[in-house]
């Protein structure tokens, strides 16, 4: 029995496949609001849906039940499912998102590119980003991780051999290179220091290099003009503290002695200190 059901027989056009599903490091939701905002952009209902029921463990990932006035009415249940939108100039574009499975990944990941390939699919790109030893005073770069060697090379790369737990985006470059399909996961680094809190100039700039290598039209505007005062709101807290300008400093020091160079992890300063208090902060301005 296949894993999903077609909802809409539509065919799009040359579509690029965005991939963001819940589950896995996600710093500064910078994945996550990066595909509100393509779905705040519109969408034209589902292409399909997953059978959650074979994917997904409730007990980890529980539905939310709808209570009025002591009525239960209904359940929301976490399914992976696949949506039609397109861009600024109506360029089709296919939203893969929900939770990723916790079970049965190599039939959802075989599922997921005979699906792709069915519907015509020409570049798959997941959206994701993790903490780095990076400061907000600097623009958010992108990494990748992709099987296509050029696709690299035009965005950045994490120099050297690393070994770290794949997310089920890394399964399905593997599986849509055997299909002929290229694939890339972009990455944006965010200041380890705010990587409990969303971080919208990292979705800022997902999505800019989403629009850069699948040559599509999007919309930044919003998670700019957001962005802008999430990173006043950071210099309000490191104006406060010597030892926090002395990090942020050295921070800038290290980034900007790499430009132009594949980006490299280093050495993370210690941050623990300025997230607790930029949480705080943030309380307070709530």
């Amino acid at each position: 029995m296949p894993l999903y059901h077609r909802t809409d027989s539509r065919q799009p056009v040359d579509p690029v496949l965005v991939v963001q599903l819940d589950g896995w490091i996600d710093a500064g939701l910078g994945g996550a609001t990066a595909m509100a905002s393509l779905l705040e952009s519109g969408t034209e209902g589902p292409v399909a849906l997953f059978d959650a029921d074979e994917l997904i463990d409730y007990r980890a990932r529980r539905p939310t039940v709808h209570i009025q006035d002591g009525i239960n009415q209904g359940l929301t249940w976490p399914q992976p499912r696949l949506l039609l939108s397109a861009d600024r100039d109506g360029r089709d574009m296919l939203l893969l998102l929900g939770p990723e499975p916790d079970m049965r990944w190599g039939a959802f990941v075989s599922e997921v590119v005979s699906l792709s390939v069915e519907l015509g699919v020409r570049m798959s790109v997941g959206l994701g980003a993790f903490p780095a030893p990076v400061p907000h005073t600097r623009p958010v770069r992108l990494a990748t991780t992709t099987t296509e060697e050029g696709l690299a090379g035009r965005i950045g790369f994490v120099a050297g051999d690393i070994e770290v737990p794949a997310n089920i985006e890394a399964a399905l470059e593997i599986a849509f290179r055997e299909a002929g399909i290229p694939a890339v996961g972009l990455w944006a680094r965010v200041p380890h220091y705010v990587a409990a809190l969303p971080y919208p100039a990292a979705s800022a700039a997902l999505i800019s290099g989403l629009a850069m290598v699948a040559e599509l039209s999007l919309d930044t505007s919003g998670l700019e003009t957001a962005a802008d005062v999430a990173g006043r709101r950071v210099d309000d807290l490191i104006a406060n503290s010597q030892e926090h300008q002395s990090m942020v400093a050295q921070l800038e020091e290290t980034v900007d002695s790499n430009e132009g160079t594949p980006m490299n992890i280093g050495e993370i300063p210690s941050g623990d200190e300025i997230a607790a208090e930029l949480q705080r902060f943030l309380r307070d301005q709530d």
